[in-house]
């Protein structure tokens, strides 16, 4: 059996990316900011350009969200 993890890593499709973004506001709401900093300068003392590329494109997304929330779907 194989290593588990592809290498090099595979990027996050856009459906990917949005989903991240909306779990990230869901569990951090306002301070949603300040992880997605934390990860950033986590992944940044390790060097991980893919990671950081990454974690910008979810930022970029959650401005997005917050810019134009959706009416909440409650039935």
């Amino acid at each position: 059996m194989g290593p588990l993890l592809a290498w090099p890593p595979v990027p996050l499709s856009e459906w990917e990316l949005w989903a991240c973004a909306n779990q990230v506001l869901r569990a951090h709401g306002d301070k949603a900011a300040l992880h997605v900093a934390e990860q950033l300068g986590a992944l940044a003392l390790r060097q991980d350009a893919e990671g950081i590329a990454a974690w910008q494109e979810i930022a970029r997304r959650i401005e997005q969200l917050q810019a134009n929330p959706r009416p909440s779907q409650r039935n």
